[in-house]
């Protein structure tokens, strides 16, 4: 599907407004898929003239989380949404529901993109310095005793796998 002018846009609607033609039929003459066509008549049907003029923008978090709400309290479609809050495309709704259905809030707020800052490995030492030197004294030795209990049983583990191997060796002689 290529893109379509907003004139071309009009066209369909006030030939499926006013001619009676179905969206299936419309939509194969004009080259789209008929949920397009029905996209294209929600937009139509919620802003007028302006339904296919789409400032470029940024949505802030706040913006999609009240679109995500939307839908949950009213129960409208994804699609149906889209076309009240007058987005150009409704998989951006289905993008963001998910990704706020798997992360959260926090999940919709806007990455900023550019080069990615990188951490010299002396960086990172003095970073895990600063933090183990945060830890108190007391954790230290929680984590220090942790770790040789850990340590005594996975020697344990070993010893106990060694003899059971040995028992076996010795039982095929």
């Amino acid at each position: 599907m290529g893109k379509f002018t907003q004139e071309v846009k009009h066209q369909a609607i006030q030939r499926f407004l006013n001619d009676l033609v179905s969206y299936r039929e419309l939509a194969k003459e004009v080259g789209v898929d008929d949920s397009v066509l029905r996209y294209w008549v929600m937009l139509f049907k919620y802003h007028g003239d302006q339904a296919f003029s789409f400032p470029y923008t940024k949505y802030t978090a706040a913006f999609k989380l009240r679109v995500i709400e939307f839908i949950n309290e009213t129960n409208y479609s994804v699609r149906e949404a889209s076309a009240i809050f007058h987005l150009p495309d409704p998989s951006m709704v289905r993008r963001w529901k998910k990704k706020w259905e798997i992360g959260g809030e926090g999940a919709l707020k806007i990455k900023e993109k550019g080069p990615s800052t990188m951490s010299s490995p002396n960086q990172k030492k003095r970073n895990e310095k600063e933090n183990s030197s945060n830890q108190s004294i007391e954790e230290m030795k929680k984590e220090l005793n942790h770790l040789r209990m850990e340590n005594a049983y996975l020697k344990k583990l070993r010893a106990l796998v060694q003899e059971e191997e040995s028992r076996k060796q010795s039982r095929r002689k």
